[in-house]
């Protein structure tokens, strides 16, 4: 009798301690996941005023391009403290703008022969790969949480806990394909 009333005690407390570090494992990775793609967005956002300087000095008349770019990266920069949704809009935003420079671009082979461009479009294409790298990883793991907080028991744990969905860092329709780097 005394063995069963400890296993009806202990086995509901060790399914609530296994389910509850379960949830703050995810979580935890999910922050991580989150830190991984603000590294790479504002190594990019960086990357950008050096870019914006090369190309001013080859294509002075693409003010405008050059303007919409200078633009996005503000916008970009200002929505870092923001959540995925309205970071992800910034971002495409400023993926837009820089596909349309290298469209610029693509009219001044002088420039696209400059080894600093050069470099620089190289490191760009190199930050647009780990940003997508980071943001599969980031939605990976934001849907193994999203599952555990909705799905019984941990949904029976998680709901009292106060763990809520996160949203999923999602790509804009035209943001599917990474920027060309054309030399």
């Amino acid at each position: 009798m005394l063995i069963a009333l400890l296993i009806i005690v202990i086995v509901p407390i060790v399914l609530y301690v296994v389910l509850y570090n379960r949830l703050v494992s995810l979580r935890v990775r999910s922050q991580n996941a989150w830190s991984d793609i603000d590294v790479q967005l504002k190594r990019r956002a960086d990357l950008v005023p050096n870019l914006v300087e090369t190309v001013k000095g080859y294509a002075a008349h693409e003010r405008g391009t050059l303007d919409a770019v200078t633009q996005a990266r503000t916008r970009a920069v200002a929505a870092q403290s923001a959540g995925p949704a309205q970071r992800a809009q910034a971002e495409n935003e400023l993926t837009m703008a820089l596909r349309g420079l290298t469209v610029a671009v693509e009219a001044y082979p002088q420039l696209q022969a400059s080894g600093g461009f050069r470099d620089l479009q190289g490191e760009l294409s190199t930050i647009e790969d780990a940003v997508q790298s980071s943001r599969r990883y980031y939605n990976a793991v934001v849907r193994d949480l999203n599952t555990a907080i909705s799905t019984i028991p941990s949904s029976l744990v998680a709901g009292p806990m106060g763990y809520h969905e996160l949203e999923f860092f999602e790509a804009a329709a035209g943001d599917r394909e990474l920027p060309k780097v054309a030399f």
